[in-house]
C-alpha cells in the first residue's frame, strides 16, 4: 500500500506545479506495491465474479434465457471496456498527467470540470438512443438471434433495461482515472466488487419475483452501475476534484482527449472486440455456445484482471509522468519490469488453466442446470483461451507504452491487423472447431497484436532490454516445465471429476493448486529467482 505521505499528498490537494519529485517518480517498490494493492482488489472482484457466473449457472445455466442475457449484458459492457476502460481512460490519464507536472491546481480543476461535463452529454445521448434502437442492436450483434423471436424479444427487453448502465460505469471510469493518476488505486479496484454483489443479490433475492427470472439479472446491472459510481464521488471530494460538470467541447485538454481517443478505440480494447466478434459467430451455432464462452472466458480472465489490468493500471501513471519528465530510460526500465513481472505470472496461469480445465469448470459451475455436457464443452473453449492468456496480459502493459506517449495511431494499426487477423482465423476454425475455435482465434489475433506492440516500442527505441533477459527466460522455462509435470501427474479423469461432489472437488482442486504453486515457486528460488528483482 502506499505510504502515509503519499496518502496525505493525493488527499489533501493536488500537487503544485513546483513539486518534481512527487509528480515524475515513485519511490522504489511503489508501482509493485501499487500493483499488489490493485491486484489484491481484483482479485476480490474476480472471485465474487466467479462466485457470481457459479450462482448465475446455477439458476439459469446454459439456457436460451441465459444466452439473451449473456447478450444483453455483452453489449454495455463491451461499450464500457472500449469507452470507458480503452479509449477514454487510456487517453485521458497522459493529459491528466501532464496537466499536474505543469499546470496549476486550478487549471486541473477546470480540466475534470469539462471532461465530466462533456462525457456525460454526449454518453447520455448514445444511451437513450441506444435504448431506443436496443431491438436492432441485438440483431446486428447476435443476428443468429432472429430464428428464435422469443430469444430476440426477451434480449431486446433486457439491452433496454442495461444500456444506462454505460453512462453510469463510464463516468466512474472518469472518476476512476483521477483516482489512479493520484495514486489512489484501491477505491478504483475494488469498485466492480459492487456489480458482482448486485447480480449476486439479483439471481437470489429479486429473480423470483419476476415473470421471467432472468430479467432480475438486467435490473441488477443497471443498480450495480448507480452504486459504483456513487462510491467513487466522496474520495473525488477529498481530492477537491468534484467541481461542477460544465460542457467544454472547445477546451483544449477536452479536444487533446478527444483527438487521442478516436484512434484509441480500437487499441487497447482488441481484444474485447475479438470477443464481440466471437459472439456474433456463435449466435448461429447450437443453443449454450454463447454461455459456455462466457463461462471459460471469465476463467481466463481472472489471471488476466488480477495481475494483467492491474499492472497496466498502474504502469500507465508512471509511464505518463516519466515521459512528460523527459527520463526515457525510466520509462523503458518501466516496461521491462512490467513485461518479466507478466511472464512471471501469466506463463504459469496459462499452464495451470491448460491444465485443469476440467476441474476448474466443473468445481465452479456443474451444479443445477449446469449440465456434464455444458463441462466438457466450456473446457474445450477455456483451453483455447488459455493458449492466448499471456498475450492478452502482454497487451495490457505493451499499449500505455504507447498511451503515455500520447501516441494513439501506432496500435490503432496494430489493432486493425489483429481484427483482420481474427476474422480470417474465426471463419477457418468455426466449423471444424464450432465455439472453441472461436476462442482459438481470438488467441491468435491477440499474439499477433501483442508481438506488434512489442516490435514497435523495440524498433522505436522506447523500449531496451535490460540485461537478464536470457537468464530469466531459463528459469521460467525450467519452474513451469515442473510445474506442469506435477499437475499432470496428480490430475484425475474427467470423468471422476464429475462423478465428485462438492467438497470432494473442492479438496482435490486445492491441492492441485497448492502443490502446483509450491512446485513453481521452489523451481524458482532454486534457479536463483529472488522477490527483490522485481522491486521498483
Amino acid at each position: 500500500m502506499e505510504s502515509e505521505n503519499q496518502d496525505k499528498q493525493a488527499g489533501e490537494r493536488p500537487p503544485q506545479p513546483s513539486q518534481k519529485q512527487p509528480q515524475a517518480v515513485v519511490k522504489s517498490g511503489g508501482l509493485l506495491r501499487s500493483s499488489l494493492v490493485v491486484g489484491v482488489m481484483t482479485m476480490l472482484s474476480r472471485v465474487l465474479g466467479l462466485v457470481r457466473d457459479v450462482v448465475i449457472a446455477g439458476y439459469f445455466g446454459s439456457s436460451a434465457s441465459a444466452d439473451a442475457f449473456f447478450v444483453a449484458f455483452k453489449i454495455p459492457n463491451f461499450l464500457r471496456r472500449l469507452f470507458a476502460e480503452g479509449a477514454f481512460s487510456q487517453a485521458f490519464v497522459p493529459v491528466l498527467s501532464e496537466y499536474r507536472t505543469k499546470r496549476s491546481p486550478e487549471e486541473v480543476r477546470e480540466l475534470v470540470r469539462r471532461v465530466s461535463g462533456t462525457l456525460g452529454g454526449v454518453l447520455l445521448a448514445v444511451t437513450a438512443l441506444c435504448m431506443l434502437l436496443s431491438p436492432w442492436l441485438i440483431m446486428l450483434f447476435a443476428p443468429g438471434f432472429r430464428d428464435d423471436v422469443v430469444k430476440l424479444e426477451l434480449a431486446g427487453e433486457m439491452l433496454r433495461i442495461t444500456f444506462p448502465y454505460l453512462l453510469l460505469i463510464s463516468l466512474t471510469a472518469l472518476a476512476g482515472g483521477i483516482l489512479n493518476s493520484y495514486n489512489r488505486f484501491a477505491v478504483p479496484a475494488f469498485t466492480p466488487v459492487l456489480l458482482n454483489l448486485s447480480l449476486i443479490g439479483a439471481a437470489v433475492y429479486m429473480s423470483p419475483h419476476f415473470d421471467v427470472p432472468v430479467v432480475a439479472l438486467a435490473w441488477g446491472v443497471v443498480i450495480a452501475g448507480a452504486a459504483q459510481l456513487l462510491l467513487q464521488l466522496p474520495f473525488l471530494m477529498r481530492l477537491r476534484l468534484l467541481p461542477m460538470p460544465r460542457w467544454g467541447r472547445q477546451h483544449e485538454g477536452v479536444s487533446r482527449i478527444m483527438t487521442l481517443m478516436i484512434p484509441a478505440l480500437f487499441g487497447v480494447s482488441v481484444s474485447q472486440i475479438n470477443l464481440l466478434l466471437d459472439t456474433v459467430l456463435a449466435s448461429f451455432l447450437e443453443t449454450g455456445s454463447v454461455s459456455w464462452l462466457y463461462y471459460s472466458d471469465r476463467l481466463s480472465e481472472l489471471p488476466l484482471g488480477i495481475f494483467g489490468i492491474a499492472i497496466g493500471t498502474v504502469i500507465l501513471p508512471s509511464l505518463s509522468r516519466k515521459h512528460a519528465a523527459d527520463t526515457p530510460e525510466a520509462f523503458s526500465a518501466t516496461l521491462n519490469w512490467a513485461m518479466r513481472l507478466v511472464m512471471l505470472i501469466g506463463i504459469p496461469a496459462a499452464v495451470a488453466l491448460f491444465l485443469l480445465a476440467e476441474p476448474l469448470i466443473t468445481t465452479l459451475f456443474h451444479y443445477g442446470e449446469m449440465q456434464d455436457r455444458d463441462v466438457l464443452m466450456a473446457t474445450l473453449s477455456l483451453r483455447a483461451y488459455s493458449f492466448g492468456l499471456l498475450a492478452f496480459m502482454l497487451i495490457k502493459v505493451l499499449a500505455p507504452g504507447y498511451f503515455a506517449r500520447q501516441d494513439t495511431k501506432t496500435p490503432v494499426r496494430i489493432a486493425i491487423q489483429a481484427m483482420v487477423a481474427n476474422m480470417v482465423f474465426n471463419l477457418i476454425l468455426v466449423f471444424p472447431l464450432k465455439h472453441a475455435g472461436l476462442a482459438l482465434a481470438t488467441s491468435l489475433s491477440a499474439f499477433l497484436n501483442a508481438g506488434l506492440l512489442f516490435w514497435g516500442l523495440y524498433r522505436t527505441g522506447v523500449f531496451r532490454a535490460t540485461p537478464g533477459w536470457m537468464k530469466f527466460g531459463l528459469q521460467l522455462l525450467i519452474a513451469n516445465l515442473a510445474m506442469g509435470g506435477v499437475l499432470f501427474w496428480l490430475n484425475q479423469a474427467p470423468e471422476i471429476w464429475l462423478r465428485w461432489g462438492l467438497w470432494q472437488r473442492v479438496e482435490n482442486l486445492s491441492i492441485l493448486v497448492v502443490a502446483g504453486l509450491f512446485v513453481y515457486a521452489l523451481m524458482l528460488l532454486v534457479t536463483g529467482v529472488r522477490p527483490r528483482q522485481f522491486k521498483h
